[in-house]
């Protein structure tokens, strides 16, 4: 199984607007620059972190701009705001071989611990946020220059 990029690329663009909005006028073409992701799907993340009211994108002059403060983001909200919410974050396979013992069992044994797991790492994602990612974000660019 394999998670989705969605987050990833949300939280890159909420910490492009973070670093560049008061320098340029931050356009989907940009942000599909520094992304590397087509500038259709990034229109799509943008509005989704705009219906949840992380940004604003202005009419008119164009451009994205952070609507609210990184400090006030957390990474579960920004997972929450993009990615599929009926997508469950684990599950189980779907045709387990009930004839044998161990497929008859895993269901059983592994639904308690699925949730379990869920909720340990939305508990995690909810105790960092953009703020936090920011300032890792300024040590990585001090780091390499």
């Amino acid at each position: 199984m394999k998670f989705s990029s969605r987050m990833s690329v949300a939280i890159h663009i909420l910490l492009y607007l973070e670093e560049y909005e008061e320098e340029e006028k931050v356009t989907s073409e940009i942000l599909a620059d520094t992304t590397g992701v087509n500038a259709v799907n990034i229109r799509k993340t943008l509005q989704l972190l705009k219906k949840v009211g992380f940004i604003e994108i202005r009419r008119g002059v164009g451009g994205a701009c952070l609507k609210k403060a990184p400090e006030a983001i957390t990474v579960r909200d920004i997972f929450e705001a993009v990615e599929d919410s009926d997508e469950e974050l684990f599950h189980m396979h779907e045709h387990p071989n009930t004839n044998c013992p161990v497929g008859g069992a895993i269901k059983g044994v592994l639904d308690g611990h699925l949730e379990a797991w869920k909720a340990l790492l939305l508990r995690e994602m909810q105790q960092v946020t953009l703020k936090d990612l920011f300032l890792e974000m300024q040590d990585e660019i001090k780091k390499n220059h």
